[in-house]
């Protein structure tokens, strides 16, 4: 997850990175912080997913024509506007944006990179090499499980749809759990998602397909699950 702080004061800029880098390291985040202290500086490297960006920035730059720059320019990120004066606020419904954090109230940051992720795992799409060299764009949240399958994995869709890529499973494991996704035994990533009933030995997905749960994975599944429905699960 790239996340960029536009904030022209270095005091509010070192507090809002103190609270995202506590968020991510404490919920195992793979991040990366972009700090700026004006729009300038921010439009050179537009590269973020989410974006925390004060109003009223030094030198008259305002926030919300850095942001409506940022969307001309076709990006897709997030934004959340900082401000000390909640009363601009009303004015962001033209650019869309994601969140208003009233300065005088940081902790409103982590609802909302709690409220990123779940949209997050909606928007994402990984690409994959299947079989035959072709570049497969696979969205995650009509990804129901990755599973082994010889030497090659095997991806199998919500709607049935199967395909056979290269890759490590314990590598894809890896790189998808920050989306809700967990390894539950040697040969099967799932989507947390998507399960239907759980207990002590196996996991029931939608479509009636029953995956037993490792021995070696059973606590940290179950943790993994709890931790998943308390951030995901509406």
């Amino acid at each position: 997850m790239k996340i960029c702080v536009v904030e022209d004061e270095e005091v509010w800029r070192n507090k809002i990175q103190e609270i995202i880098e506590k968020y991510c390291i404490d919920k195992n985040i793979l991040f990366q912080i972009q700090l700026c202290s004006d729009g300038k500086d921010f439009m050179k490297n537009k590269d973020a997913d989410l974006v925390f960006l004060d109003i009223e920035l030094a030198e008259g730059e305002n926030g919300f024509e850095i942001a409506e720059k940022l969307i001309n320019t076709g990006k897709q990120c997030k934004i959340c506007f900082l401000t000390s004066h909640t009363e601009l606020a009303r004015l962001g419904y033209k650019v869309n944006a994601f969140r208003y954090i009233d300065k005088k109230h940081l902790e409103e940051i982590v609802e909302a990179l709690d409220s990123f992720l779940k949209t997050k795992i909606q928007e994402r799409n990984i690409c994959c090499n299947d079989i035959s060299g072709i570049c497969r764009k696979i969205k995650l949240d009509t990804l129901l499980l990755v599973e082994t399958s010889g030497r090659k994995l095997r991806y199998l869709m919500v709607d049935g749809k199967e395909y056979f890529c290269e890759g490590s499973i314990s590598e894809m494991s890896q790189s998808l759990e920050q989306f809700g996704f967990f390894q539950v035994q040697r040969s099967y990533v799932i989507n947390m998602k998507f399960i239907e009933k759980v207990d002590s030995r196996k996991v029931t997905l939608c479509n009636g397909l029953e995956i037993a749960i490792g021995r070696t994975h059973n606590n940290e599944f179950k943790k993994a699950f709890f931790k998943w429905r308390m951030l995901f699960d509406n």
